[in-house]
């Protein structure tokens, strides 16, 4: 029968079928600071048992949530990216770290502080948005840039309208499948055509799923996810020939992508006429990134 105690050690406990004690207390930590401002100190002290019984209640439901393998994003509503809180639901897939790297490498090579004309304000393309994190976070970070993103999902566009609402950034969203862009004429950039073409789109293959943690596997959206095992390029091809015909001169084509399909994926890029083919390791030392120009110029690191 379980304890009827109620304390930051019971509240991690429930979570250790899925977790491990660290990455338990953690999680709980985490939420324990978000909800109600508590500090380490706090903790320590015991002000989780001096919380109202309605919210010892509320903590164990989301316990449970947790236990269960619900991400804390979901269960708060919340991520962290480049120092902005974005708001993320099931329906869009939570910003990761290494793809805050995409975006800081994008605006170092923009490198928008050294242009020598205030209207140098490049044209930035986002293909599937999801939450909005990397069309947002260029928007924001590059004040000159004019960016549009695009998704195939109402809910995802829904929540990345509201984050750049919330977060003040100037982004055009639409709502468009990629890989029926050619049809897109809401997809056609003006007569000098994107300056940067960014995407994160789906790349786990269904073979891929056996390694994967079941929090995502479970809880994330396979829209967001995942590619057939015999077309893992599926959507990479579709923005490559959507990028070959609408990116500007010296345009910039950037993707995150499966280290699996890297050489893949950089054989593709020069079949289709890309030049300095680039993959770059993410902070862990996987090929991460690739990125690639429509005719010479530096590329991404």
């Amino acid at each position: 029968m379980e304890s009827d105690i109620f304390n930051f050690s019971t509240l991690w406990r429930r979570l250790t079928p899925t977790y491990t004690a660290s990455e338990a207390q953690a999680i709980i930590r985490l939420v324990l600071e978000d909800l109600y401002g508590l500090s380490l100190t706090d903790i320590a002290m015991g002000a989780v048992a001096d919380l109202p019984n309605d919210e010892q209640e509320r903590l164990k439901g989301i316990a449970k949530r947790l236990g269960d393998g619900e991400p804390v994003q979901y269960v708060l509503g919340k991520a962290w990216f480049r120092g902005r809180q974005f708001g993320v639901a099931p329906g869009v897939l939570i910003p990761r770290p290494e793809t805050e790297e995409l975006c800081q490498a994008i605006i170092d090579d923009c490198n928008p502080n050294s242009a020598p004309h205030d209207d140098q304000s490049p044209r930035v393309l986002d293909i599937g948005t999801g939450s909005g994190c990397i069309a947002i976070s260029l928007a924001l970070d590059m004040p000159r840039a004019n960016v549009s993103a695009i998704d195939v999902s109402d809910q995802a566009l829904k929540i990345a309208s509201a984050n750049a609402a919330r977060l003040h950034a100037n982004v055009a969203f639409r709502k468009q499948d990629i890989l029926q862009a050619a049809a897109a004429p809401a997809l056609k950039a003006n007569h000098d055509g994107w300056d940067v073409i960014v995407s994160n789109p789906p790349y786990i293959t269904e073979k891929e799923k056996a390694d994967m943690e079941p929090n995502v596997l479970d809880h994330e959206p396979s829209l967001a996810l995942f590619v057939p095992d015999d077309d893992p390029l599926r959507f990479y091809n579709a923005i490559a020939t959507y990028a070959a015909t609408t990116l500007s001169r010296d345009g910039r084509l950037y993707f995150e992508i499966n280290p699996l399909f890297a050489d893949d994926m950089s054989r593709m890029l020069k079949l289709k006429g890309f030049s300095d083919v680039t993959i770059v390791n993410d902070q862990f030392g996987k090929q991460r990134f690739i990125s690639c120009t429509k005719s010479k110029h530096k590329s991404l690191r």
